[in-house]
């Protein structure tokens, strides 16, 4: 390939840095993918962009699935990452006047396999919220509350900070969703005395520090507290806890997945998680097979006898 094309890529990239904001780790994979992909080109003896066709990318995505002596094969998750880069490369080149045609329009990236996810048990729920905090300081309220929350309502972590104090009482919160979307969750008995130890021994403390917020939760300054600031509550509690690879979105996993395993049913999971569509929570159903093939095989008629 020509020298051009490699500064079509670093066009292409300058783009996404400065449009979408594309985080440096994310960009350097796209670079890697990108020099893979015209190293391919070279190979088959294209010069330009302007002489690539469907059949090349094409060509490409099965080399990154089946692998060579220097390149492992790629799952479908990585595939498709790299062949979203190409598409990507290609509809630039189109939009700046640099290719007449987009020869990766109809390539499609490989499906990914649908995943389980992660939750974590009861019991590693109940240390993690048990390590919120040493002594009993106002952090540690706050602390406490937001783990409380983030768990006994399956609260995004976005919803969880973005909460005001107009939008809890002692039975319930009202969660600002995806879309504009509002959902009012019951809160149980352990979130909510957490929140009303919060309200009523820390919150006015740290309140104080600020310049009068109505967020709910707050940081050490008495302002809102962020993404991050919830993100490094959780890890530090976690790593008081013993717990490893623990996430907000987690804590979201095993809600559903407990309620689930008690028997809810996916529907009001659904509506409880905010869900648009009871397919999206039907990813959680995996995790309760085993409690449904025994309570199938215990109830229904025709279920197989059990084995002596």
């Amino acid at each position: 390939m020509s020298p051009h094309a490699e500064a079509v890529i670093d066009g292409y990239l300058a783009h996404l840095a400065a449009d979408r904001g594309l985080a440096a780790n994310t960009l350097a994979s796209y670079r890697r993918d990108l020099s893979r992909y015209l190293g391919h080109l070279g190979s088959l003896g294209r010069r330009s962009l302007a002489d690539v066709d469907e059949g090349d990318v094409e060509t490409f995505l099965a080399a990154l699935r089946a692998g060579d002596e220097r390149h492992r094969a790629l799952a479908a998750g990585s595939a498709a990452r790299a062949v979203s880069a190409v598409r990507g490369l290609h509809r630039f080149a189109v939009r700046e006047g640099l290719c007449a045609h987009d020869a990766a329009r109809d390539v499609h990236p490989p499906a990914r396999p649908p995943s389980l996810p992660k939750a974590i048990g009861v019991a590693d729920v109940e240390r993690l919220i048990a390590a919120a905090g040493p002594a009993d300081s106002p952090l540690t309220h706050r602390n406490r509350a937001l783990l409380e929350v983030l768990y006994g309502t399956g609260a995004r972590i976005s919803e969880a900070v973005g909460l005001t104090v107009d939008d809890v009482d002692p039975l319930r919160v009202r969660l600002p969703g995806k879309g504009g979307r509002v959902r009012t969750v019951p809160l149980g008995r352990y979130a909510g005395e957490a929140l009303s130890a919060y309200l009523a021994l820390a919150r006015p403390v740290i309140w104080a520090h600020g310049r009068g917020t109505a967020a709910l939760f707050l940081n050490a300054r008495g302002g809102r507290l962020t993404r991050q600031g919830a993100w490094e509550v959780l890890q530090a509690a976690a790593e008081r806890a013993g717990l490893v690879g623990v996430s907000p979105h987690m804590l979201r996993h095993s809600f559903a997945t407990h309620l689930l395993d008690d028997g809810v049913d996916v529907r009001v999971v659904q509506e409880l998680l905010g869900h648009a569509s009871v397919t999206t929570t039907q990813v959680y159903t995996p995790a309760g097979v085993d409690r449904l093939r025994a309570a199938h095989a215990a109830a229904h008629p025709c279920a197989p006898l059990p084995t002596s």
